[in-house]
């Protein structure tokens, strides 16, 4: 399992450093203006169908039944029905199409209010929504192939899959004199990505276990039981995005730059989301799908244990340092061009608000996984809920006061109550054991990020007075706090727990 995780959180870091060279980008380029906002718009919107309906509600059934169907009735039963799902899901995904091109106005009224009281900017979101939707058609279709090959043990091509989101934006910014504004030109990116995560998959599942092909609509008991998972996982997965939804339909009530700061502070927050969670969530799912389906449910849980260890021991340097340097990190990673110091600081604020619920956000994945590969969607649907009911309502209660500071924050607060519950479940259920070992290990990660942010805050305030004159102090404290706070963390972890355990993680 280990090598897995490292192949798909590999080409997911791969992925987040191209990223940040877009956004970097992006940043010199749109700045934080009413352009941006409305980029950000037509980029959210089809990014948010997508988690909700592709990478999480449908992967989160998709999977497990795909596993059980080739685990229990082999190679032939499995293509029918990934055939059959191929067919449903390309038509119902060309009616959204359609549907969201023609009534395009309507939706942007209901998603983003705050624009009608600019008609330029609402124009121009609508603009360049239209040009990125279809992005959520072909991006649906890759999941389907990525869950296909990582059934198979195939992990490579799916990570490796959004990189190419950010180098087609990248070409289509350096081009950006050649269209209307940037915002066009970075929402062509966006398409053109599209296209090429899907031949990319395509053509790996080509190669290894051949493409669905259209089949005749029946819905047998393979295909009820998906569909009677995918409709709870839809609700559950819907938690954190109804939290972004919100944040995006909020924040065009907010003074112009809102959306651009919760957009970069979410970019950063996303890196160990991405590279940890998802990386080992996407591996942990089959895992415990294969090993429940052989009736192993103690290596099933000793596997979730182990997700769970690898998590947190990568995640604590993400979250001591968005809580002690966010504006370090933003000025140094953004603050040029068109993006100013205090928008560098916005961002950084919002940062460490999101950074308050970053163990939750990288733990969620893992957690609901015990669920899901039992087939069961329906129990994280509940936690999901009560998670969404805490975040919408601390977002009206904190918007006026924090502006976007408050909807990160409230996003925090809701996702700790959904992994918190999630947990209480699995426990109840007999599926998660929180003995005292794993408590112990919890303080000590503890102890490591305080001692971690404490070195953090050192070395900021030390190169804050002594490289003040300095042209490139922002840069030269972002290295600083690279290399230090690698060193300290090493050694951190090494005299609280010990070379046994690490080597006990690696091995297994």
């Amino acid at each position: 399992m280990l090598g897995r995780i490292f192949t798909v959180g590999g080409y997911t870091l791969l992925s987040r450093l191209t990223g940040f060279a877009r956004d970097i980008m992006l940043a010199a380029i749109l700045g934080a203006g009413p352009v941006a906002d409305a980029f950000f718009v037509a980029l959210r919107l089809p990014n948010h169908f997508r988690a909700i309906f592709a990478e999480g509600a449908f992967n989160a059934a998709w999977v497990p039944a795909y596993a059980h169907v080739h685990g229990e009735r082999g190679e032939a039963a499995a293509r029918l029905f990934a055939d059959r799902i191929f067919t449903l899901l390309l038509a119902s995904q060309v009616v959204l199409l359609i549907v969201a091109w023609l009534f395009m106005p309507q939706a942007m009224s209901l998603l983003a209010p705050g624009f009608s009281e600019d008609a330029e900017q609402r124009k121009l979101a609508i603009e360049l929504t239209r040009i990125t939707f279809p992005y959520l058609l072909l991006i649906t279709l890759v999941t389907l192939y990525g869950g296909m090959l990582n059934v198979m043990q195939r992990f490579a091509s799916a990570a490796a899959a959004s990189i190419f989101l950010n180098v087609a934006m990248m070409m289509t910014l350096a081009l950006a004199a050649w269209f209307p504004t940037a915002g066009h030109a970075a929402a062509w990116g966006v398409l053109i990505s599209g296209f090429l995560q899907y031949f990319l998959l395509a053509g790996d599942l080509a190669r290894h276990g051949g493409l669905p092909r259209f089949a005749p609509l029946r819905l047998d008991e393979d295909v009820r039981a998906f569909f009677r998972a995918l409709g709870p996982a839809t609700l559950g997965s819907m938690g954190t995005q109804v939290a972004l939804f919100a944040d995006t339909i909020i924040a065009t009530f907010l003074p112009a730059g809102a959306l651009s700061a919760l957009y970069y502070a979410d970019r950063l927050n996303q890196l160990p989301i991405g590279v940890i969670g998802i990386a080992i969530g996407t591996v942990l799912l089959p895992e415990m799908s294969r090993r429940i389906t052989a009736n192993d449910h103690d290596g099933a849980m000793k596997a979730q244990r182990r997700a769970f260890d690898f998590t947190l021991l990568f995640s604590i340097p993400f979250v001591a340092a968005f809580l002690t340097v966010p504006d370090e990190i933003m000025r140094a990673l953004f603050a040029r061009g068109a993006f100013s110091k205090a928008d560098a600081a916005a961002a950084g604020s919002t940062l460490a608000a999101y950074a308050i619920g970053l163990i939750p956000f990288v733990l969620i994945r893992s957690a609901v996984a015990t669920f899901y590969a039992r087939k069961d969607t329906a129990t994280p649907v509940r936690a999901s809920l009560s998670g969404i009911a805490v975040n919408v309502a601390l977002k009206l209660a904190l918007m006026g006061s924090l502006a976007q500071i408050g909807l990160a924050l409230a996003t925090a607060v809701g996702v700790w109550t959904n992994l918190l519950l999630v947990l209480f479940f699995a426990v109840r259920r007999g599926f998660l054991v929180l003995d005292r070992a794993w408590l112990q290990s919890l303080a000590k990660f503890l102890l490591t990020g305080l001692i971690l942010a404490t070195v953090f805050w050192l070395i900021a305030r030390f190169c804050g007075s002594a490289l003040s004159a300095m042209h490139f102090r922002d840069e030269v404290t972002l290295a600083l706090l690279a290399v230090g706070g690698t060193t300290v963390y090493a050694l951190a972890i090494l005299a609280l727990f010990g070379r046994r355990w690490l080597v006990s993680l690696v091995r297994g």
